[in-house]
């Protein structure tokens, strides 16, 4: 039998994509195999947000989008950076209160000290850097689980936050700068500008990636394929800037409301910057590498005492701009910012948009879709004047759901031999 003979057996079993009906079974058979991806948090979203539209119309219209976007916010963002920690199989349980502690920072900087701005939103990202290195430091270095270390911070935050706050005190927040970060908004014309600047990019980088597949003579996906996600991903901003530049103030003679959160745009490029390192650098292939065989991976001469310290600092840096945020929203800083339920949501997210608690699966989108999931649910919930009870059991069920997926995808991913 000759080499081009033999073809990989079982239901993971792939062909090279000429069509488009080879890229569907290559699909279908990925899935079959347990390569599930975010599609169960795609459906879940879909699903989710029609019920609730059913239900409560007002659900969909243009001043409750734009709510769904600022109030899941700093959730998205902490979760991005708990992406980091999660490719390698560890956790970080200190990452909401250390976005309290960062944010306590900024506010004491910027309204009791009086410094700038720029001034209080630095010493709040140098404090997220610094909490990342010293418990990466002690993970990587010292040997402590990362269980024990982050718990140990968690604990040790929230009574930070504390003496930051004067043991219960409010600082609020007033620079128009800090502020406008999630209550600011982008003039319509500005929003539709950045949609076409998106739109395009997006479309470049895969015509170009196309390309050099085919230059180096690699299998590549069909053209219908990739003009259908171009399609698709245009037709998506375009909508969501449509509705956002919608009217949204009750008496708008008096003051307008419309146009994109500010807040949007950054979440936005936060999501482009970190899936650019994860997909198309050294240290990405490397976090993946170290996730799924830190032995192998170590022997194979990757630093992983180094990769795990870097990936709890930008998880810390992520977490002080994700307290950054939230300031911004509340106007102010207390003792429960970066508490209550931030941390659970935020590690939800993650894992109901797809990355494995095992380590070596997620991608940065997830951390967006589980966000939006978790913003429908506590948003729509909260539209049908469900008790707070509620929502949390229905939220867990979700989180449990999700980790049930993600369980069952790799032992059927094993059983296939496509992991």
């Amino acid at each position: 039998m000759t080499a081009t003979a033999v073809k990989k057996e079982g239901p993971a079993a792939v062909t090279p994509a000429h069509t488009v009906g080879d890229h569907v079974r290559n699909y279908l058979a990925r899935v079959r195999g347990g390569d599930l991806g975010a599609l169960p948090a795609v459906i879940g979203l879909v699903v989710l947000c029609v019920v609730f539209t059913i239900v409560r119309p007002v659900f969909f219209s243009a001043g409750n989008f734009a709510n769904l976007f600022t109030q899941g916010a700093a959730v998205t963002v902490i979760a991005m950076g708990l992406i980091f920690v999660l490719l390698l199989g560890e956790i970080d349980l200190s990452a909401g209160f250390a976005s309290g502690v960062c944010a306590g920072i900024l506010a004491n900087v910027v309204s009791v000290l009086g410094y700038p701005w720029y001034v209080a939103v630095l010493a709040a990202l140098v404090t997220g850097v610094l909490i990342g290195l010293i418990l990466g430091f002690l993970v990587a270095k010292v040997g402590i689980p990362s269980f024990v270390v982050t718990l140990a911070g968690f604990l040790a935050f929230q009574g930070v936050v504390l003496l930051l706050m004067k043991e219960g005190s409010n600082i609020s927040i007033s620079d128009d700068v800090i502020v406008g970060i999630e209550n600011g908004r982008i003039a319509p014309a500005i929003g539709w500008l950045l949609a076409a600047v998106a739109i395009l990019g997006y479309a470049v980088v895969q015509l170009l990636r196309h390309r050099n597949r085919i230059s180096r003579g690699l299998v590549t996906e069909p053209a219908a394929v990739m003009g259908a996600r171009i399609g698709g991903l245009a037709l998506l901003i375009v909508l969501a800037v449509y509705v956002l530049n919608q009217e949204r103030s009750i008496n708008p003679l008096i003051t307008s409301n419309k146009g994109m959160p500010v807040v949007v745009p950054i979440v936005a490029l936060l999501l482009v910057f970190w899936t650019f390192v994860l997909n198309r650098t050294a240290y990405g292939r490397h976090l993946y590498a170290v996730g799924g065989n830190a032995e192998a991976a170590r022997r194979a001469g990757i630093n992983v005492d180094r990769l795990k310290i870097s990936a709890f600092v930008i998880c810390s840096g992520m977490a002080a701009v994700g307290g950054i945020i939230a300031a911004s929203r509340d106007r102010s800083v207390d003792p429960n910012t970066g508490g209550s339920n931030v941390l659970l949501y935020a590690v939800g997210a993650a894992v109901i948009g797809g990355t494995s608690l095992f380590g070596g699966k997620g991608r940065m989108i997830n951390a967006v879709l589980g966000g939006a999931v978790v913003a429908v649910i506590i948003n729509g919930m909260g539209l049908l004047d469900l008790s707070s009870g509620l929502k949390f059991i229905f939220t867990g069920l979700v989180l449990l759901l999700a980790a049930g997926v993600d369980a069952l995808s790799r032992r059927r991913s094993a059983a296939t031999g496509t992991r």
